[in-house]
């Protein structure tokens, strides 16, 4: 079951974020070392904690009824390893790895989540979001993105051949990544606007990613945090007790 959204009360050990990696964008090579990364960082994460993914692990995941997509073997089986140890994981899903249907919350234990999740843990509250269509000059996309996500869509493309489906999803993937990375909304960042409106409502941090462009800044009472992306550096945010950090991954 993929929730709309989700409120979660724990206090966890820590909590620990990535967000766009990516995996599958071309080159192969490229992408494998990012999963090397992933696989090693996914060690680290200790029993009580838990692993938010805040969108775009993979470049394209198309999910059919009997047809899992091949590729990511070592990353879907280091998820299950954390998972089996005590680790809770969340996993927002983005613009490009939305075609979920039940394989990650049945066979790994995963929290799928559609839109946003608020978090809060050891005194401090968390509003975490992938981002895409959180910027208010992006009417167009937001459009396409409820089209996108209607299930009676994603019914009619799960009827294509899975050879052909996961293609044709790679291709258009890509497209999208360039259409996002070449986007110019403005003097302003759009994501940090959104962060400090929804900041007013009370939370101490605000975390999107989507846009690919690091932040870690004081926004209103709290902070505003995007990870970027692993392209040009993979990494991890990190919130407990102590508050948040950001640690780089090489």
């Amino acid at each position: 079951m993929i929730k709309k959204h989700d409120h979660i009360v724990k206090n966890y050990s820590s909590v620990y974020f990535i967000s766009d990696l990516h995996l599958g964008a071309a080159p192969k090579s490229d992408s494998d070392k990012r999963e090397e990364i992933l696989v090693n960082f996914l060690q680290i994460p200790e029993p009580g904690s838990a692993l938010v993914i805040a969108g775009d692990l993979f470049d394209y995941w198309f999910e059919f009824r009997q047809v899992a997509q091949k590729g990511f073997f070592r990353t879907l089986a280091g998820l299950y390893d954390c998972k089996k140890r005590g680790v809770e994981i969340h996993y927002l899903i983005g613009n490009h790895d939305f075609f979920h249907r039940n394989f990650f919350t049945k066979e790994i234990g995963a929290n799928l989540i559609e839109d946003y999740l608020v978090l809060e843990t050891n005194g401090f509250k968390a509003f975490i979001a992938h981002g895409d269509g959180y910027v208010k000059n992006d009417k167009g996309y937001r459009i396409l993105k409820a089209v996108l996500r209607n299930k009676f869509v994603q019914g009619l493309y799960g009827l294509i051949h899975p050879d052909f489906g996961v293609w044709l999803a790679r291709t258009t993937s890509g497209k999208s990544r360039d259409y996002t990375g070449s986007k110019n909304y403005g003097k302003v960042d759009g994501l940090a606007e959104t962060a400090k409106q929804i900041m007013d409502e009370g939370y101490d941090f605000v975390i999107f990613a989507h846009s690919h462009i690091k932040k870690f800044e004081k926004c209103g009472a709290g902070y505003y945090v995007n990870l970027g992306s692993w392209f040009e550096r993979p990494c991890f945010g990190k919130l407990n007790s102590n508050g948040f950090e950001i640690t780089d991954l090489n």
